[in-house]
Formats: C-alpha cells, sequence, structure tokens
C-alpha cells in the first residue's frame, strides 16, 4: 500500500471525491466527510504502515494516522472526530501488536509531539516535575538526575513515553510509575483536558483504571501528561544508578533484535521468563517471530516476522505454561486490529 501524506488542501479534495463516489460506508468515510483540515497545524495521513511505528517492526496499516503539532492541535483535531470513529492512540509502539489486517479508524502518536519537559518547582526536599505524554521514559529520567532530583532513575529502563507507563503503570527493578505521580493531565473524545490526581484511579501491578470509568465509548480519555514529584538526591549517584540499569538490561534482554518487552505480567511470587523457560519454550520459533533464548519474557522479530507469526508464538507461551505448570499468564502487551488469513 502506498503511503500518502496529505496537504490541508489535498486531503480535503480528496475527502470530497471520497464522499462524493460513495466511500462511507466505514467510519472512515465519516471522517472523512466532516472534518475541517484547514484549522489543523498537524500531519494527516492515509494508509499508514504502522510497522514504522511499533517497536516489533511487524504489522499493518492504519486507515488514517494523525501526528498532532501539539496538545492545543491535538485536542481541536479530536473534537472534530464523530464519536463513532475508533481512535488508537501510541506513544514510541513498545508495547503494541497491531494485526496484518490493520486498524479501522485513526492513529494518533504522541511520541515527539507532547513532549513537554519542565521543572516547575524544587526546594531543598525536592521538586516537580511535569513530562507531556510523548516524552520518552528515558528522557524524563535523565532529566530529573540534571536537577538533582531522586526517584525516576527505573524510568531510564522502560522504553516507552510518558503516556504509556502513566497507562500501565509500567515500571522495573522494583519501582513502578504511578509511585512518583504527584497529578496526571488527561484529554477527552470531546478535546477538552482534566486534571486528575491519584486518588481518582485504582492503581495496581501494570494496570490503571478510573474508579468511575466513562459512561460511553465516546468519553474515553487519554493521558496527556503527568507531574512527577520527586525528591532531592545527588546528579551523580543518580547518573551511576541509570547506568548500572542500562547495564543490567543490555546483559539480560535481546536488545539487539525487534521486541516489545516483556510480554507477560510476573504472576505473584513468580516470573513469568522463568515458567516460559520451565516449559521448554526458550527458542520456539513461529515464522519470524522467536522466544528470545537471552530471556524467555522476549518474543524477538527475526527479520521477517509478521504480526501473525508473532501473536501465534505469544499464544504458544501462554498455553504451554497454563497446560504444564498450571498458571494462566496475564498478556502486558495490548494486540489491537484485524488478522489477515495469509502470511504475505
Amino acid at each position: 500500500m502506498n503511503i500518502q501524506l496529505l496537504s490541508h488542501t489535498k486531503f480535503s479534495q480528496l475527502a470530497a471525491q471520497w464522499v462524493a463516489i460513495g466511500m462511507n460506508a466505514s467510519a472512515g468515510g465519516d471522517f472523512v466527510g466532516v472534518i475541517d483540515t484547514s484549522l489543523l497545524r498537524g500531519e494527516l495521513r492515509v494508509r499508514e504502515s504502522m510497522r514504522k511505528h511499533v517497536s516489533w517492526r511487524a504489522g499493518g496499516t492504519a486507515e488514517y494516522f494523525y501526528l498532532p503539532a501539539d496538545l492545543h492541535d491535538l485536542a481541536l483535531f479530536l473534537s472534530q472526530l464523530p464519536r463513532t470513529e475508533q481512535v488508537w492512540m501510541i506513544g514510541l509502539g513498545s508495547n503494541l501488536l497491531v494485526r496484518d489486517g490493520g486498524l479501522r479508524g485513526v492513529v494518533v502518536a504522541l511520541h515527539a509531539r507532547l513532549n513537554d519537559l519542565l521543572l516547575i518547582e524544587q526546594d531543598q526536599a525536592g521538586g516537580l516535575i511535569y513530562a507531556g505524554a510523548g516524552v520518552p521514559c528515558a528522557k524524563l529520567a535523565r532529566f530529573a538526575a540534571l536537577h538533582h532530583l531522586a526517584g525516576a532513575e527505573f524510568l531510564a529502563g522502560i522504553p516507552g513515553t510518558v503516556g504509556g507507563a502513566l497507562a500501565m503503570n509500567a515500571g522495573c527493578y522494583g519501582a513502578e510509575t504511578w509511585q512518583i505521580v504527584d497529578k496526571v493531565r488527561t484529554i477527552d473524545r470531546a478535546g477538552e483536558l482534566h486534571e486528575r490526581n491519584p486518588e481518582d484511579y485504582i492503581i495496581d501491578y501494570r494496570h490503571i483504571s478510573l474508579k468511575q470509568e466513562p459512561e460511553s465509548v465516546g468519553k474515553e480519555e487519554w493521558f496527556a501528561g503527568g507531574w512527577f514529584r520527586l525528591a532531592q538526591g545527588d546528579q551523580d549517584i543518580s547518573r551511576q544508578k541509570i547506568k548500572a540499569l542500562l547495564t543490567a538490561r543490555i546483559h539480560s534482554q535481546p536488545l539487539n533484535f525487534p521486541n516489545a518487552g516483556s510480554v507477560f505480567r510476573n504472576p505473584t511470587g513468580d516470573y513469568a521468563a522463568r515458567l516460559i523457560e520451565a516449559s521448554g519454550l526458550k527458542g520456539y520459533c513461529v515464522g519470524g517471530a522467536m522466544v528470545s533464548t537471552k530471556h524467555a519474557n522476549f518474543v524477538i522479530n527475526n527479520g521477517d516476522a509478521t504480526a501473525a507469526d508473532i501473536e501465534a508464538v505469544i499464544a504458544m507461551m501462554s498455553n504451554a505454561v497454563k497446560e504444564r505448570i498450571g498458571i494462566e499468564l496475564i498478556r502486558e502487551v495490548r494486540i489491537i486490529g484485524d488478522a489477515r488469513r495469509n502470511r504475505e
């Protein structure tokens, strides 16, 4: 499929043509018929390959793909979308698999877009940092260390963005994102912004949900940024911690192959990697996808894996652990989109 980058004028012309010939059978038809791109400053793409935007480097295309200029532009974009239009928010795509059949609706990419990173306040006790949802977690960790603030070092080991870390309470080496959250900013389908406190959420291991969920699909909220409260620390000590953490990652994880990090959550009192290895699945392959021989909770792309290959390996991991050990693993990565029967 060809990727088309459309200017405001060209997109409006194309939208008019599509509506004129009746290509409004799907949600996408409604979308192109009502949005006014002349008001937007971001970049709208049609039939965008998602393999460029996920760390597994596999998967299908997105019907529409939007790169907002900033938070205000994102709010304006969302406010124009029909409430029935499916919206997918992504950051670095480091915890995501898009099936080979692709995605209906619109994908909104926040990485390097919602990228504000600010020191809000600081005193002898510590400080407060604001980070937009598109800021890489590692960048936030380094920024905190630069300002002699401690407690965010673990974020250097999370290969995603602040938005993703907030959405799943990402963590590593005994620390979790919401342990340092002061409050968050969210954006809803109408483009309206909200500030919420940790008390508004049910916070669990690799899971976050509002205590009062939105009433309908048209009421979703996504994280637009967060304020992080950190203790006063020492820049050199924080940098040493970050260096040690990254060294440990290099030694224990298959970072030289496309992957999406840990596939499954660790069950209480055990490790998913140990269970998968005990089930004899290290090195197990389907097509170009393989259970890493370095870390059994990682699935790597050897170069030509389809999303179907990767999903088949994940299913085998889950089934094998359940059948042989009796533990049901909970998937940590998101799998979205439509399947396709035939391998391309």
